[in-house]
């Protein structure tokens, strides 16, 4: 699939089959993730892969009761947990150099980016998960300290694929020279 395309056909899948998703496919999403740019190639993210289906319900229990991936995190045969080092991104022989704090946040979405667009590219679809307990997940996770959940990804073939939702027109957030 052209990139262009898969930016633009990308959506948030919440619903999804029980076809296993091979190893060849998980390896190009992760590979995807691998190549993103990063703050002085640090690289500070890390991937955990999830398909025990008890660890999948533990991590689904993180989620907040309301939250409309829950049953995604079951159904979806793999769970990815998108990790990150801290201070290692934003940071100079250990001294923060930027005044956005730690650039994990940063680093770790290019990278998901690039596996989420991969992703697509194969037919596979994801959804990010955000609202849960990320400290409860790092314990499930066996996450060492110093090292963060930042979302959790699940990954398989899509149930059905949703209209694209409305965006908004270029004129309303692209500013030349000064807003």
């Amino acid at each position: 699939m052209e990139l262009e395309r898969a930016i633009r056909e990308r959506r948030s899948i919440r619903k999804y089959k029980s076809d296993p998703v091979s190893d060849e496919d998980l390896y190009t999403v992760l590979e995807a993730a691998r190549w993103a740019p990063s703050w002085a190639n640090t690289q500070c993210w890390e991937f955990i892969v999830v398909k025990n289906p008890q660890t999948k319900v533990k991590l689904m229990e993180t989620l907040t009761e309301r939250n409309p991936a829950r049953g995604a995190m079951t159904e979806a045969p793999v769970v990815i947990a998108a990790c990150a080092q801290l201070k290692k991104s934003g940071y100079k022989r250990g001294e923060q150099v930027t005044d956005k704090g730690d650039w994990f946040m940063f680093d770790v979405a290019l990278a998901v980016q690039n596996l989420t667009l991969a992703a697509c590219s194969l037919g596979l679809g994801t959804v990010h998960v955000g609202a849960f307990d990320a400290k409860k997940a790092e314990e499930i996770l066996n996450v060492p300290e110093g090292t963060v959940v930042v979302e959790l990804l699940p990954l398989g073939y899509p149930v059905e694929i949703p209209q694209p939702p409305p965006r908004k027109e270029l004129s309303e957030f692209v500013y030349y020279e000064k807003r």
